[in-house]
C-alpha cells in the first residue's frame, strides 16, 4: 500500500512541476517561423536537431533563437531571449 501511495504522490508532484504555467515562445518579425513554417523542409538535418537563428528586431536588440525539427520537418520555437543593447 505504501508504494502504491508512494507512486501516486511521484506522479501528482511530477504533473505540477511539468504544468508550470509558462508559455511557448512566441515568433516575431525575423524569426524562421513568423508568418508560418519556412517553404523548405530541412530534409537532410535528423530530427530532433536544433536550429539557431540569431538577428536584430525592429528595436536593434540582439535576439536568440533555438528551434527542434519535428517529425513532420517543422520547426517548433523552443527559445528566444531578447537581449537589450540599452
Amino acid at each position: 500500500m505504501k508504494v502504491i501511495i508512494s507512486a501516486f504522490l511521484a506522479a501528482v508532484l511530477l504533473c505540477a512541476c511539468t504544468s508550470s504555467g509558462t508559455s511557448e515562445p512566441t515568433p516575431i518579425p525575423g524569426s524562421l517561423t513568423y508568418g508560418g513554417q519556412p517553404r523548405t523542409k530541412l530534409a537532410k538535418s535528423p530530427i530532433g536537431s536544433a536550429i539557431y537563428n540569431n538577428f536584430n528586431d525592429s528595436s536593434g536588440n540582439r535576439v536568440e533563437e533555438t528551434y527542434i525539427l519535428q517529425p513532420d520537418r517543422s520547426l517548433k520555437l523552443m527559445r528566444q531571449q531578447v537581449m537589450s543593447i540599452h
